[in-house]
């Protein structure tokens, strides 16, 4: 039986998926949720327990710990699956031949590189490498009625990501940073699989970050909805059926452009100028188990089968299926809370510091307004709690 080695921030829906499968499965990841499957070969950096505080993700998680922790794992398995906050780049040229999906991300990870090598091939955002913040205001003076954006060169989720108006002293080193154009719209993405000689979009999606629920310039990662129609797009737009074409041939081509192996994703923004190319996201991504609940199927399997030359064929959607990260409102430990469609759970009597990931709410249902009501719900739920919970006064 070939050994399979999941590695990254989390692998608990990956997991669940691996262990349907006829691999014998290693995991190593940052968090350990209470609901995260146990299985012999498992390595966590965070053990929570009670009383204890899950710390601050961003200060806290490095991506080399994890590799320093999975070395004996790294060398005992036949295959290697990278799932968010691990970089095939982070590995050694000889192991990064064990990793199923796109290995060659050098182009797509680094965002200043990624814009130059396709403007003038898709509809992208005005992008300058900086070398100072001096630079950067520099620039925006020479585009008054342009509003920028700062980004790291490397990174995914929407940390880090700031109006240059918000900026007002910030130190980096070279290359560090861009600035971009900033594209107000409808956030997208596309889930795709592509083999050395084929590609498929298999699914759109609405994408949301807390600016969508707070309308508080944050552009953090908190969930997905999908497929995307008329009524998920949760805006009025013209010819769905016309974006969702354009975002499928969008997709593939870039699939072809920079490669792409197993599943991946594309990440847009829609306006009335049209569609822009936001970035590649190049590995499994946060809309995995969304997928698995409306088509039925194991992405998983569909990533590896990919990998290995078979796109799977790829039903019609069943049903919506809407994901919702949840953040905390305050600094809280974590009790029970009594709802079916919560995931990532925190250990009991573990504590969650204010902003930082608390659960995940996933849920399905034929019809979108249903659907939505009842997340929305389940959301009100967890942060009630999570008041109620608070600690410090904080």
């Amino acid at each position: 039986m070939k050994k399979l080695l999941l590695i990254g921030i989390d692998t608990r829906s990956m997991l669940n998926s691996a262990l349907q499968l006829d691999y014998e499965i290693y995991s190593t990841s940052y968090f350990s949720t209470s609901d995260t499957p146990t299985i012999k070969n498992q390595k966590i950096i965070l053990n929570e327990s009670v009383d204890e505080s899950c710390g601050v993700f961003e200060n806290e998680f490095n991506p080399q710990n994890l590799l320093d922790i999975s070395r004996d794992y790294i060398d005992e398995v036949d295959h290697i699956i990278p799932i968010s906050g691990v970089s095939p780049s982070d590995f050694s040229k000889k192991d990064r031949k064990k990793i199923l999906g796109t290995s060659d991300v050098g182009n797509i990870e680094d965002k200043f590189k990624f814009f130059k090598r396709i403007e003038n091939k898709f509809l992208t955002p005005m992008t300058f490498r900086l070398s100072d913040i001096g630079e950067a205001f520099e620039i925006s003076e020479n585009y008054n009625d342009i509003q920028f954006i700062l980004k790291p060169v490397k990174g995914s989720g929407g940390y880090d990501i700031t109006l240059l108006d918000n900026v007002e002293e910030l130190q980096f080193s070279d290359n560090e940073f861009i600035l971009q154009e900033y594209v107000e719209g409808i956030n997208l993405s596309s889930s795709l699989l592509a083999s050395q000689n084929d590609s498929k979009t298999i699914i759109n999606s609405r994408l949301l970050t807390e600016n969508d629920f707070e309308k508080n310039n944050s552009f953090i990662y908190v969930g997905n909805i999908l497929p995307l129609t008329d009524e998920s797009i949760m805006a009025k737009v013209n010819d769905i059926d016309g974006i969702v074409h354009q975002m499928k041939t969008t997709s593939e081509k870039l699939a072809k452009e920079f490669k792409l192996l197993g599943s991946n994703g594309v990440d847009y923004v829609l306006n009335e100028n049209g569609l822009y190319v936001i970035e590649i996201n190049p590995r499994l991504q946060g809309t995995f188990e969304c997928v698995e609940k409306s088509l039925g199927i194991n992405m998983l399997d569909a990533h590896i089968k990919a990998c290995q030359g078979e796109i799977v064929n790829i039903p019609k959607p069943k049903c919506y299926s809407y994901k919702k990260i949840i953040y905390s409102p305050t600094r809280m430990k974590y009790e029970k809370i009594d709802l079916d469609n919560i995931y990532d759970l925190p250990h009991i009597g573990s504590i969650t510091e204010k902003s930082q990931p608390l659960l995940t709410i996933i849920d399905t249902d034929e019809d979108f307004k249903e659907l939505f009501e009842k997340v929305e719900s389940a959301s009100k739920k967890v942060n009630e709690v999570a008041k109620k919970a608070q600690l410090d006064g904080k």
